[in-house]
């Protein structure tokens, strides 16, 4: 990708966090893990899913499926930021005028089915993937999984299943941010060697750095040119990443600030991106 290209995806993310920190607001919500995985679906939206809000219901388009539903606030902004809908619908989060809920909801344009309960959506994926593939369709169906919720075993009896029937159009992404509600998930149930295991279940499996556009690019490329199998991509993320007051911390896993603590976090956020800008400009020189 170019310098340019990498610059409006950076400021796109940037303005999908500030609508993040906006929903935290009011009834609040699980803001550390959507600014975890703001960069993984600004990404996927603008350079890998062939999705259009002009052709919700193309045949052959590609599906996300975000099976760490609390996320998604990430979800919704980058929907809105891309045409799916006015972003102005985002300021009745949690309000019984609307469905811009705390889980997506399929009634909000751009969602592709409900989720909630973790564990579900790669065997959902599994059977659209399956669909696909019946149809003849170019389809390709991403799922993308918390790390902590790869506890949960239907996670991994989908993935054998989807191994023995090699199905190259699965892609599931796992923002790999370490925690999993207020516990690391190395403290817990520990998932390391995560790649290992993952192979073991028969996917080929590739890592990047989920807030690094050229490096999700490369492992999503060359998981893609992989011999027939689903595909995973491990994106190593930060909890509660662009708000450095937050990030990394057990605590701020479900959030809900005041007025006048939006605000102080958007303050953060413009000075945490600008700072971004500062040093990488010195790197450039």
């Amino acid at each position: 990708m170019s310098d340019a290209e990498i610059a409006a995806l950076q400021a796109l993310a940037l303005r999908v966090r500030r609508h993040i920190i906006r929903m935290s607001g009011g009834g609040g919500c699980f803001l550390g893990a959507s600014l975890s995985c703001a960069d993984v679906l600004v990404y996927l939206y603008s350079r890998f899913l062939r999705h259009s809000p002009w052709r919700p219901a193309d045949p052959n388009r590609d599906v996300l499926l975000l099976s760490k539903g609390h996320d998604v606030p990430a979800l919704y902004g980058t929907l809105a930021e891309l045409g799916y809908f006015d972003a102005a619908r985002l300021a009745n989060h949690l309000r019984t005028t609307d469905v811009i809920y705390w889980h997506p909801n399929r009634e909000v344009p751009g969602i592709e089915f409900h989720s909630g309960s973790l564990g579900h959506l790669l065997s959902v994926g599994i059977g659209i993937a399956l669909d696909m593939r019946l149809r003849r369709s170019t389809g390709r169906v991403v799922v993308i999984l918390g790390d902590g919720e790869l506890d949960e075993g239907s996670v991994w009896e989908a993935l054998l299943f989807a191994s023995s029937r090699r199905l190259e159009n699965l892609f599931a992404v796992v923002d790999r941010n370490g925690l999993q509600a207020n516990v690391a998930t190395e403290d817990l149930t520990p998932l390391e060697p995560l790649g290992e295991k993952l192979r073991a279940f028969g996917a080929a499996v590739r890592t990047a750095d989920g807030h690094d556009f050229t490096d999700l690019d490369r492992a999503f490329r060359a998981a893609a040119a992989e011999p027939p199998a689903p595909r995973v991509v491990v994106a190593n993320t930060v909890r509660g990443k662009g708000l450095p007051s937050i990030e990394g911390r057990v605590d701020r896993w479900f959030c809900r600030f005041t007025p006048a603590e939006v605000q102080e976090l958007l303050g953060e956020l413009e000075g945490s991106a600008a700072a971004r800008l500062a040093s990488e400009v010195v790197v450039a020189r």
